[in-house]
């Protein structure tokens, strides 16, 4: 594996659905109280790890510290509230899996070498424990009448470039020391950085343009002091003078900036606009300078979660959070956190897809058949070639597949398949039913796989993806074994029912309801509804005793703890793409197939077809 992550591994970290441990944010969602309720937790979770962070786990999070100037301004200030945030930023380090911090400028009020001596030893907590971040200068810490060709400043001798060394993240400044970069790693990949100073220059805005191409494939977050501006009930932010400049030098023509942070204004304000290449850009203003005590320390949380395309944004102040509720004033109450939709809300991006551009996820290569023939396959179908009358079973067992034809269009070879499906193609069924139309595959009659009852257990997996809404999939079969409970000699439950049926519900719930050898009645396990028009890896596993569905290699709820032994055979044909009741042909699949394998024994995850 290279420095990033092979394609492989990148895919299956952006699939993976469950948050490691030490998470306390577990069901991927911000609880009720955000970061508040669950300060104890994830204290001890973070100080039992020792701080450590997990750079490959698809959550972590970003800290963002806006203008903190009027906790720094001369005689005025009072550094614990910015001292609180930063001591509650280490404390959960590792239960938030905080990767970086980033101030987004104006430190000081005054740009006085006194309020830069209050503010030093601040930022040194964040030095003793390691913790990677970034500063910038505000209108407030220089001489706001001149670009970063200002010279030498009280901030450039606070935060100078040489500060900065002793970070792993850190890359580089520009010559004139005003503006930075980072590199850190989250997520199993690398992100970019850019800290932009007060109205930078064209060298410095070219600066960061050559660096942005010297990191081709990274993903660049851009930390600026002025870029758009918000109004008090309007808060869809606009670009201002100096911001339209920036865009126009800098973000417009670099693909690569998704998202851009900047203080200066208030209130908080968001917008999104399109680049050059006509992607999304995310731009946020965050500042709380306004607010009660100069902002209190507030901070902004983004809480990247690959897993999910999302980032969840939410505001808090834990310097007011760690008061005792009994002596807190009212105007600490109102601010505690701030949960109106300008300071806490989620934004939906599809990694892969936004990132494509200009570092696209490897296709993974298409596996042969004779590779995924495994000991026990009974069956192995694909449908990576031409609709023909025969599908040929590649397990070797003659467990061939022919096509039935019914009222209707019949299914049309498809280029879509899974991307981690070993066969680059699939069949798209176009049933339905009253009556059942479309197309289905059977094997033949005294096929070996009819007789089959599976005493030692059995793996049947799927790739699927069911036709968009308009369809009616309620009921609809993906893999039925012909002949009743009656024919098959049961008599409890529905005995007009087929002995074997993989289908859908009428709310696409995944749905495996058998005749066991063992027992009289039907034994049904139930999945939840699956999305239309998305793919989907599926699998029903039996060990002998109980059968599990999996979805994308997930175990799911409902399956029953009873246990039962083997599948109960008529000795007819199984049917792939068509559901029966009494023998009679209801309704055919709608939607893509792209394989289906069955295996004679109980398979582990990691043994799927999508592994």
């Amino acid at each position: 594996m290279d420095e990033r992550y092979d394609g492989t591994s990148r895919r299956r970290l952006l699939q993976a659905g469950a948050l490691g441990a030490g998470a306390v944010l577990a069901s991927g969602t911000l609880s009720t109280g955000g970061a508040a309720a669950a300060a104890t937790q994830a204290t001890q979770a973070s100080k039992a790890s020792g701080g450590r962070i997990d750079t490959e786990h698809p959550r972590f999070t970003v800290a963002v510290v806006p203008d903190t100037q009027y906790q720094f301004d001369l005689d005025r200030g009072d550094p614990a509230p910015l001292t609180a945030s930063f001591e509650y930023l280490i404390d959960q380090r590792s239960a938030e899996n905080i990767v970086f911090t980033a101030h987004l400028g104006d430190v000081v009020e005054n740009a006085q070498a006194s309020e830069f001596a209050q503010a030093d030893p601040v930022f040194k907590i964040l030095d003793r424990a390691r913790m990677p971040y970034s500063v910038l200068a505000g209108n407030h810490d220089i001489d706001a009448s001149k670009d970063d060709t200002r010279g030498d400043s009280a901030y450039l001798q606070t935060f100078p470039p040489q500060r900065f060394r002793r970070m792993a993240t850190y890359g580089g400044s520009t010559p004139n020391g005003y503006n930075s970069y980072h590199v850190f790693r989250a997520a199993g990949r690398q992100w970019l950085l850019l800290a932009m100073d007060w109205r930078p220059s064209d060298a410095s805005l070219a600066w960061a343009r050559d660096v942005i191409a010297k990191h081709p494939k990274l993903p660049v977050i851009l930390t600026t002091h002025e870029l758009v501006n918000a109004d008090h009930g309007r808060p869809v932010a606009y670009f201002t003078d100096h911001g339209n400049r920036v865009w126009d030098q800098l973000v417009n023509g670099n693909d690569q900036i998704f998202l851009t942070l900047n203080g200066h204004f208030w209130p908080p304000g968001r917008v999104v606009r399109q680049n050059a290449a006509g992607h999304d850009v995310h731009l946020h203003l965050t500042n709380y300078q306004d607010r009660y005590y100069g902002g209190s320390g507030m901070i902004r949380l983004y809480h990247f979660d690959l897993a999910r395309n999302t980032i969840d944004i939410e505001t808090i102040a834990p310097w007011l959070l760690g008061q005792d509720p009994a002596k807190r004033n009212a105007l600490a109450e109102g601010d505690l956190e701030l949960t109106d939709d300008t300071n806490r809300f989620s934004i939906p991006i599809d990694f892969t897809e936004r990132f494509a551009s200009f570092d696209p996820v490897p296709v993974r290569p298409a596996r042969p058949a004779a590779q995924l023939v495994i000991p026990g396959t009974a069956a192995y179908w694909r449908f990576d070639g031409p609709v023909t009358d025969k599908v040929v079973d590649h397990s070797g067992k003659g467990n061939h597949l022919t096509r039935v034809q019914l009222a209707g269009d019949g299914p049309q070879a498809s280029t879509e398949y899974h991307p981690d499906q070993p066969g680059h193609a699939s069949w798209l069924f176009s049933g339905g039913k009253n009556p059942a139309r479309g197309g289905y595959l059977r094997t033949a009659d005294g096929a070996p796989l009819n007789a089959l009852t599976f005493t030692n257990g059995y793996t049947i997996e799927a790739f699927v993806k069911l036709a968009d809404d308009d369809a009616d999939h309620a009921w609809e079969g993906l893999l039925s074994r012909m002949g009743t409970g009656a024919d098959a000699g049961k008599t409890g439950s529905d005995p007009s029912e087929p002995v074997v049926n993989l289908a859908f519900s009428g709310g696409r719930q995944l749905q495996w309801a058998v005749y066991p050898l063992d027992r009289n009645d039907t034994f049904t396990n139930w999945g939840h509804e699956q999305v239309a028009g998305q793919w989907f890896h599926l699998a029903v596993v039996n060990d002998g005793r109980h059968s599990t569905l999996y979805v994308d290699s997930s175990p799911l709820l409902r399956n029953p703890a009873t246990t039962s032994n083997g599948l109960a055979t008529a000795d007819k044909p199984w049917l792939l793409g068509a559901n029966h009741y009494a023998n009679v042909i209801e309704q055919s699949f709608a939607g893509h197939i792209g394989e289906l394998r069955i295996v004679t024994r109980a398979l582990k995850p990691s043994q799927f077809l999508n592994a």
